[in-house]
């Protein structure tokens, strides 16, 4: 059917009598913008505009009879009859509520089971799931005659080196002895009605024709900026309700023995390791074949030198635990940029850099020219030239590029509009080699950042421009890390605002320390400031020179987390917000300071002791606890299961506070359970387990 409005337009137009359209023609005008116009023509286009809505309209009431193509309004009505349960809106939208509607009916068919249950935990949640009976991995007296149980025994083979990896994960074969705990305290495990479901909330992202960083003349990295990153699989789909999920399914650490067994010869081919798999090395451009490609434990070497163990191979040696690489022997020096590399790592939601989906929020500038940054015009400094008068500049592939520090790197133009992005599906490493990333701007220009990794140095914003818009940027803390992912220079801000009355924005973003002016404005959404420590400061205005630090600009920041201090001359909104600050008592530097107090509030926030903030309102004190606090982990201020539940669940919506809090993760463990009560067998318990 036609829907749109010009194509209907012109159909009706065309069934018109002939001489009709004659006479339209010969009374035809040209207006002042260019465009032809007739009177007869015209009515038949508003016509034909109102004629589309309600063709729209019934093509949409049409799909609404039907859970996979309804609106998701609708959802909830299909819902109610076939009798689902109300959950959680904003966490069935997020997990998918309609995939937990339309697998109701196939799930009830199948109550009772294992294979229910662990579907329903994984249309309810959104996460990955592994569904165990407790039972099954409890060690047994064995029988002589009957009931025969070999796999139960108590004692453990040591030999079994695929045993021993997964000791204590949701693969666990292991017998383990019985335990009286309830397991709906997940706190114990092995009993008869115990049964455990084991959700993975760790995403696997991937990065493809990333450039390799380089150590020496044979030892590379996988991850760009040079740090030690486990590589992840890529998880398969389970296509049936009766198929259990396996290691394959959810999205797991590589190990060195889950890779070696992948790349061991003969059937089934590798799938972990290849050019479409989630590990894949290319050298002088040439794919290496997984025959030429060995595991091997590049840790450390105990003798305190610097050096890899095991380097000394034929073969190109991978250790997927640690991302690293090492060439062969008899293999020469290829250069900086010459090993390109797939592979896929771990973290909890699309945050910072990423290939990921982008494009929604590309900003359209009108009648500029797109300038084009890859592997074949590498130039970085000459497309940012290009674009001074307004335009795009485009990183078309995950390459890393170097840039020297200029003054500036981009000079935009009174009343420009500038985009400086990363291609959608694209996370392109912009190395600075020397100096900071100088953004400059005149009288109301407005600029923008997308999806762009800076490492090696700050961006600094100076000028007269109106914005500047950081969105899915990676700022690296600490300006470079170290081998050992320590930061480089752990006081360096990664932004730095010299402007007044200069607003900028943060979405989705993970920065270092920021440096703003007094008179600048910085919004936050969504976003980490990670000072790399803290006791260190997180935002201000710089040092008065004496070591104290100077109060900076505005602050308004939602749904986000803060490592260190603050010192800000007003926090003029502060909402869900995790400051992670420290001040010993007696220091002057105070964990978050506003100078101004009198106006605005800080709310749904946690905000430690000794801390003076705008009016608090459903604010708490207690120390939140991370998975991890270093950047680049997969856990990385993911909230710890240890956390305190007035954090977990103290958001304005009973979400968790800070960075991840559009997760809705409370929410959708709260509908797991309410679910649970539906599919478990009678006199069975199950216990929730977060395996990531």
């Amino acid at each position: 059917m036609i829907t749109d409005a010009q194509q209907l337009a012109a159909r009706i137009y065309d069934l018109l009598p002939a001489v009709y359209r004659i006479r339209d023609a010969e009374m035809q005008v040209q207006l002042p913008n260019g465009e032809l116009s007739s009177p007869l023509r015209d009515l038949v286009a508003v016509m034909a505009e109102q004629i589309a809505v309600v063709q729209e309209s019934l093509e949409q009431a049409y799909d609404d009879l039907f859970i996979e193509t309804c609106a998701r309004w609708v959802v909830p009505y299909i819902g109610d009859l076939i009798g689902a349960r109300r959950l959680h809106g904003k966490a069935s939208s997020v997990a998918g509520g309609r995939a937990e509607v339309a697998d109701t009916l196939r799930l009830r068919r199948h109550k009772g089971t294992l294979a229910a249950l662990e579907q329903t935990a994984h249309v309810v949640t959104g996460y990955p799931t592994v569904a165990v009976e407790f039972f099954t991995r409890m060690a047994l007296t064995q029988y002589v005659r009957n009931h025969l149980r070999p796999e139960n025994l108590y004692t453990l083979n040591l030999r079994d080196e695929l045993a021993l990896e997964r000791l204590n994960t949701a693969f666990d074969t292991a017998a383990h002895t019985f335990e009286a705990r309830r397991i709906s305290s997940a706190r114990g495990k092995y009993n008869i009605p115990n049964i455990g479901l084991y959700l993975f909330r760790l995403h696997s992202f991937g990065l493809r024709g990333a450039t390799a960083r380089r150590v020496d003349d044979r030892r590379y990295t996988f991850n760009p900026l040079g740090i030690d990153t486990a590589l992840y699989n890529n998880p398969e789909t389970e296509t049936e309700i009766t198929q259990f999920a396996g290691p394959e399914n959810v999205p797991l650490p590589l190990s060195r023995l889950m890779l070696k067994d992948d790349l061991a010869p003969g059937d089934p081919p590798a799938t972990l390791y290849g050019v479409n798999g989630a590990v894949h090395l290319a050298v002088n451009g040439a794919n290496i074949p997984e025959s030429d490609v060995i595991v091997c434990n590049l840790s450390d070497a105990l003798d305190g030198s610097g050096n890899w163990a095991h380097t000394q191979a034929a073969k190109y040696g991978i250790d997927p635990q640690l991302g690293r690489i090492v060439l062969p022997t008899d293999q020469a020096d290829p250069g900086e940029g010459n090993v390109i590399v797939n592979f896929r790592y771990g973290f909890s939601d699309a945050l910072g850099g990423g290939e990921y989906e982008r494009a929604a929020e590309f900003t359209t500038v009108e009648g500029a020219a797109l300038q084009v940054v890859s592997a074949a015009a590498p130039d970085v400094q000459a497309a940012l030239d290009a674009v001074s008068g307004g335009g795009v500049v485009q990183f078309e592939d995950s390459r890393s590029y170097a840039l020297t520090g200029a003054t500036p790197n981009l000079n935009a133009g009174a009343n420009s509009i500038v985009e400086i992005r990363a291609a959608n599906g694209a996370r392109p490493l912009i190395d600075m080699t020397s100096g900071d990333l100088v953004i400059n701007g005149q009288a109301e220009a407005q600029i923008t950042l997308n999806g762009l990794v800076i490492n090696g140095g700050a961006v600094r914003i100076t000028g007269d421009l109106q914005s500047v818009t950081l969105r899915h940027c990676t700022l690296v803390p600490g300006l470079r890390r170290t081998r050992q992912n320590e930061p480089d220079q752990p006081e360096a801000p990664s932004l730095i605002i010299e402007p007044d009355n200069v607003t900028v924005v943060l979405d989705r973003c993970i920065v270092g320390s920021i440096q703003a002016a007094n008179g600048a404005t910085v919004v936050v959404a969504r976003s980490i400031i990670d000072a790399t420590d803290e006791e260190r400061t997180a935002f201000s205005a710089g040092s008065n020179g004496g070591g104290a630090t100077l109060p900076g600009g505005v602050l308004r920041i939602d749904n986000s987390t803060i490592i260190g201090r603050v010192h800000t001359r007003h926090i003029a909104r502060a909402s869900n917000v995790i400051f992670a600050a420290y001040s010993p008592v007696g220091d002057a530097a105070l964990p978050v300071r506003s100078e101004q107090t009198q106006q605005d509030c800080v709310r749904f926030s946690v905000v430690p002791p000794r801390s003076r903030t705008p009016r608090r309102y459903r604010c708490v004190s207690e120390q939140p606890r991370f998975t991890s606090t270093q950047f680049g982990l997969p856990g990385y201020c993911q909230l710890s299961t240890a956390c305190p539940e007035s954090i977990r669940r103290g958001a304005d919506d009973e979400s968790e506070i800070g960075v991840f809090h559009d997760l809705y993760q409370p929410q959708r463990e709260s509908d797991l359970r309410t679910r649970l009560e539906e599919y478990l067998r009678f006199g069975m318990e199950a216990g929730i387990f977060y395996a990531s």
